[in-house]
């Protein structure tokens, strides 16, 4: 099972801090995953609607919608984070 991390709003807007998440067959990339919250309903359709940037970690490195996930993968998204 892939451990999907959530942090900051997206902690906040979906109630959860993480939750292990069991990868089909079809789930091979990190958009594969989001179509598969988003399919869920809300909250999790309206945080990962697009209109918002969220970022995503595989194993604590950064990577994009394309990356390849499997189950024993960590998975973190969040926000941009700004400084000052």
């Amino acid at each position: 099972m892939a451990e999907v991390l959530y942090f900051a709003r997206l902690a906040e807007e979906l109630g959860m801090n993480s939750e292990q998440i069991d990868l089909s067959a079809e789930c091979h990339t990190v958009a594969d995953l989001v179509a598969l919250l988003r399919a869920r309903g809300e909250p999790f359709d309206s945080t990962f609607n697009g209109k918002t940037q969220v970022l995503v970690a595989i194993n604590q490195e950064m990577s994009e919608l394309g990356a390849g996930i499997n189950n024993s993968d960590e998975i973190a998204f969040f926000p941009p984070v700004t400084g000052g």
